[in-house]
């Protein structure tokens, strides 16, 4: 496939237009080292994209631990409640160690994105709680629908229990 592109506007359009040519066509003028030609503008804001797209996938997936290890410790009201929690930390963990394994300067970088995984999880909890099935436990535990004021300002658990932590063997280990 050779290039069709003639100068670097060109390409800068085709960047709008037809995303997967562009990707095709710099990629050509990366292979045969015609630098000059190559819209590194737009180049190296799509590789910055992708870094932080996997990022935001382990963010997403500390904020779903967070949630439902918070609500497991706070908000069961049987033995029988949680369950669906349990699996969902499950799932999420497995992500997050594949992403680890396979970007393990990922890793570090998650962990200094603790608090914006809290925030995001904070969300989801009061979302849960407005739900009209989940109103009786607003009741019972606020008294009203709670608010993000009512849940801890910082993420009450380190990094190694969201990787690790399962309250639901607690008394299993006794």
């Amino acid at each position: 496939m050779g290039t069709q592109i003639v100068n670097k506007e060109e390409l800068k359009q085709l960047y709008d237009r037809d995303f997967y040519l562009w990707v095709m066509e710099n990629l050509e003028l990366l292979k045969n080292k015609e630098f000059d030609l190559v819209d590194w503008e737009n180049l190296l804001e799509e590789i910055e994209d992708m870094g932080r797209r996997y990022l935001d996938s382990a963010v997403s997936f500390i904020a779903i631990i967070l949630e439902h290890l918070y609500k497991y410790e706070h908000f069961r009201e049987n033995e029988n409640m949680g369950n669906s929690w349990i699996n969902s930390i499950d799932n999420a963990r497995v992500e997050l160690e594949w992403l680890f394994k396979e970007m393990p300067s990922l890793k570090r970088k998650a962990q200094q994105e603790i608090d914006l995984a809290w925030y995001k999880a904070v969300k989801k909890l009061v979302k849960w709680f407005e739900k009209p099935v989940n109103s009786h436990l607003a009741i019972k535990y606020f008294n009203r629908i709670p608010t993000e004021k009512d849940f801890p300002e910082r993420c009450p658990y380190t990094f190694e229990q969201i990787l690790d932590y399962k309250p639901w063997l607690k008394d299993l280990e006794e």
